[in-house]
């Protein structure tokens, strides 16, 4: 089979197509041909050597949506999609013609998602639910994204309105037109300013019983200083810099809570029953997945690895089938 590969880290420069061994199947596991499979920022920050778990040679590739070849009877032919955190780090991923999976974490593809949107669908909402799950978000409740323009931003901005959360959306850029965090923040949006202070005005100086902070880095504290009392702050990436500071005596005296979420530690079976609980209102049409940006064949995959890397909306598919 073709796979695109890499056995030492570095720039889009370092990926290869080459052929390899089909996988040879282990018990408990199935073998899914993809046909879609999108790339990920953290794929690209894989290639380069941001994740410390990646053992070389490596295939990369979170997300996938394919079809079963080799397995049981019954799964045989079916559409299925998936993602993992040990998927193109510590086993071979899914920028390839196949894919060996656990058996455990077959779900079937919603009927209402092409391959491309399937495949677009697995770390955004995977690392949207989980965030939200952990920061127990409920109805009535007042949720700040920061960074809620980008993917993960507009998966949660739609779980959110789903939990009857109210939305207000920060991004330092205006988010597209076609953005979902537009129609579900309404005319609350943030750009540049004083954040806190707009959210307070917002909230009628209550501040957010949720923050969730997609940006990290230098925006960790502004995101501390919008929350209401009790509040509770999501932290799922660090840019820019990795070590912030806080005021220990404001954190307390506000009885805030910091929470950590990496879908790293959620491998493909784990995410799978994420999937679960997002399958129905994809298939209701409550959920969209982001749009599609462009799709390549798998020889393309160092230009399409670029366009990933060089940012951008929209989601970049590879058909490994091409």
């Amino acid at each position: 089979m073709r796979a695109l590969r890499f056995d030492r880290f570095g720039d889009p420069s370092v990926l290869e197509v080459r052929e390899i061994a089909a996988p040879e199947l282990e018990d408990g596991q199935a073998l899914v041909r993809v046909v879609a499979a999108s790339i990920n920022p953290s794929d690209v920050k894989n290639v380069a050597g941001a994740m410390s778990q990646t053992t070389l040679p490596r295939t990369p590739g979170r997300d996938f949506a394919g079809v079963v070849v080799e397995g049981p009877r019954e799964w045989l032919g079916a559409e299925v999609w998936g993602t993992g955190g040990d998927v193109g780090f510590t086993r071979d991923g899914s920028h390839a013609e196949l894919l060996a999976v656990p058996i455990a974490s077959l779900r079937r593809k919603p009927a209402s998602l092409s391959f491309d949107e399937a495949a677009s669908v697995g770390v955004n909402f995977v690392a949207a639910w989980c965030g939200l799950e952990a920061a127990e978000l409920q109805s009535g409740e007042t949720l700040l994204l920061i960074g809620a323009g980008g993917g993960v931003g507009s998966a949660a901005a739609q779980i959110a309105y789903r939990r009857g959360a109210r939305i207000i959306g920060a991004d330092r850029g205006a988010p597209r037109d076609e953005a979902p965090i537009r129609a579900l923040a309404a005319d609350h949006i943030i750009g540049a300013g004083d954040l806190s202070a707009e959210v307070r005005r917002l909230t009628g100086g209550k501040g957010a019983d949720v923050v969730f902070d997609l940006v990290g880095g230098g925006m960790f504290r502004t995101a501390l200083d919008c929350l209401a009392v009790g509040g509770r702050q999501v932290a799922i990436a660090s840019t820019g810099q990795r070590e912030v500071s806080l005021d220990l005596v404001d954190f307390y005296h506000n009885e805030s809570r910091l929470i950590g979420v990496d879908t790293l530690k959620r491998d493909l079976t784990a995410s799978a029953e994420v999937l679960d609980q997002l399958t129905a209102a994809f298939e209701a049409g409550a959920y969209r997945p982001a749009p599609i940006a462009g799709t390549l064949p798998l020889s393309a995959a160092t230009e399409a690895y670029r366009k990933v890397a060089a940012g951008g909306g929209g989601r970049v598919v590879l058909h490994p089938q091409e």
